[in-house]
């Protein structure tokens, strides 16, 4: 098989910095998302191991799995993994901010440093019954069947869309209306159809409460994870965060644009306790402003077990270790002591209309290090001398350019946080001799990112973003900035003198 498309759907009902070494505060994991999935994709040369993570809500009745896979997998290519794999990997990858301390400026050198634990959530399953149906009445063929762990697992192959629409639904496989126009694409590659349900005998005896990740080991000269059929029961935009290994070098679409998520901003300490608040708006804004069809970078490093460098700046915990690798299926360290490992983190939204294609993937020798990383600085804990004057000063300052810094990324009002920096509101002269208070005053005027215009961004409490980045930029010259209203008030006064005109 030359072409590998492979998707995954849950089929159901309801379905800049200061130094390095700073302390880990918080993170931005996989669990702010109300839409998600995840999987883990090793890629080595040919050889892709797929692990998907199951976030399903309700009833283990509704859960169904439907994989198109271009080859027919043996009982030996499937397994069924524990989650802690990809509780470690999100939140060593996560998006995360770090705070430091001013040191005293009369020479009193006080540090401190927080961190903060997760608290982990599980779901509790209860048993139903899977029925089946004979096959050759909708022109599919099962090809072989296997249980796994907590999971009745059949591979089939089908002639057409309707028929195995048909065959799901009539065997208890809850399946969106529009699913056979996504179905018969793939038909049409002759991949065969991973088709997964709970088994109710074997659930109750695995000792976990919760539907453990399905990974499934396949060969394909394709890099890809298509998504279309995940796109068939979506009712509005998905989150899905993939976790790639190679052995060297970043993972990029090919057939999207990859884009860094902004790192390394200093932003006010008020963000230290909103923090999951701030990122939702950040990725938000991002989102919008690339045309909500990009997939963005958040965390790129080397990450061998033998690798003595620095793995992350902060680390929120202990590295992967060598058995994670090897339950994520990176099979290349046994025995090679030269073999390496680089993780990339991707986070993608996605809409049936803004990603019409399934993604496709490339090993790049990119080996830069990267990470999404938010910076917010304590002022120091100064006493009554002459530099503590000057200190002061400049934090005033500070604050000012971590409020439009903050409201830059997030598409914040400005003038919403003069409690934390009163210089927002007063009428200092800047360095291009402008007034800081007139120029604040037209950039929250004329910034249309501080209403929230998307529907589905305004139920999840975020504010939408556009292309216009001009108003969080405290430097942009005042006669752009006054420039619309002049255009604005031109118009006005044409029509005006239009009207008199037909009147007379």
């Amino acid at each position: 098989m030359k072409h590998l498309i492979l998707s995954l759907a849950l089929l159901s009902a309801t379905v800049g910095a200061n130094a390095f070494c700073g302390f880990y505060v918080a993170k931005a994991g996989s669990n702010l998302y109300n839409n998600k999935s995840e999987v883990i994709i090793v890629r080595d040369g040919n050889l892709t191991t797929l692990t998907m993570s199951n976030d399903f809500k309700g009833d283990v009745k509704d859960f169904a799995m439907v994989v198109p896979v271009p080859e027919l997998l043996r009982e030996r290519d499937i397994k069924v993994v524990n989650r802690d794999i990809f509780t470690k990997i999100d939140a060593y990858s996560a998006p995360r901010m770090v705070e430091y301390y001013d040191p005293d400026p009369c020479n009193n050198y006080r540090y401190k440093f927080k961190s903060l634990s997760d608290k982990k959530s599980e779901v509790a399953f209860d048993m139903v019954e899977v029925t089946s149906a004979a096959a050759e009445n909708y022109n599919v063929t099962i090809e072989a069947q296997y249980t796994v762990g907590e999971y009745d697992i059949i591979i089939l192959s089908a002639e057409q869309s309707s028929g195995l629409e048909s065959w799901l639904k009539d065997n208890g496989y809850s399946i969106p209306d529009n699913a056979k126009e996504v179905l018969q694409p793939y038909i049409n590659d002759k991949l065969k159809f991973f088709v997964v349900k709970v088994n109710l005998n074997n659930v109750g005896s695995t000792g976990f409460d919760y539907l453990r990740p399905i990974q499934i080991t396949y060969s394909s000269t394709r890099f890809m994870l298509p998504i279309r059929l995940g796109m068939a029961n979506a009712k509005n935009f998905q989150d899905l965060i993939v976790y790639t290994f190679t052995r060297n070098g970043r993972v990029e679409c090919t057939n999207y644009r990859t884009e860094k998520m902004p790192t390394g901003n200093n932003i006010p300490t008020f963000a230290l306790n909103q923090f999951d608040s701030f990122y939702i708006k950040t990725f938000n804004r991002q989102y919008h402003k690339n045309n909500r069809n990009t997939v963005f970078l958040e965390y790129a490093w080397n990450v061998t077990p033998s690798f003595t460098g620095m793995k992350c700046d902060p680390c929120v915990g202990n590295p992967p270790m060598y058995n994670e690798f090897v339950d994520a299926g990176v099979s290349w360290l046994s025995g090679d002591p030269n073999a390496t490992v680089f993780f990339t983190r991707l986070h993608v939204r996605y809409k049936r209309d803004d990603f019409p294609q399934d993604l496709m993937f490339q090993a790049t020798p990119n080996n830069e290090h990267y990470q999404a990383r938010y910076v917010i600085t304590h002022p120091a804990a100064y006493t009554d001398c002459e530099k503590g004057k000057q200190y002061l000063k400049q934090l005033e300052e500070r604050k000012v350019d971590e409020v439009l810094e903050f409201c830059k990324l997030t598409g914040d009002r400005s003038n919403r946080y003069a409690w934390y920096a009163p210089n927002l509101l007063k009428s200092q002269p800047s360095d291009d001799g402008n007034s800081r208070s007139i120029r604040e005053k037209l950039i929250d005027i004329f910034d249309p990112d501080s209403n929230t215009s998307d529907p589905e961004d305004a139920a999840l409490g975020m504010t939408s973003g556009s292309d216009d980045t001009k108003g969080g930029d405290s430097n942009a010259p005042l006669f752009l900035l006054l420039l619309p209203l002049s255009v604005m008030l031109v118009a006005f006064y044409k029509k005006i003198r239009k009207y008199k005109t037909v009147r007379l």
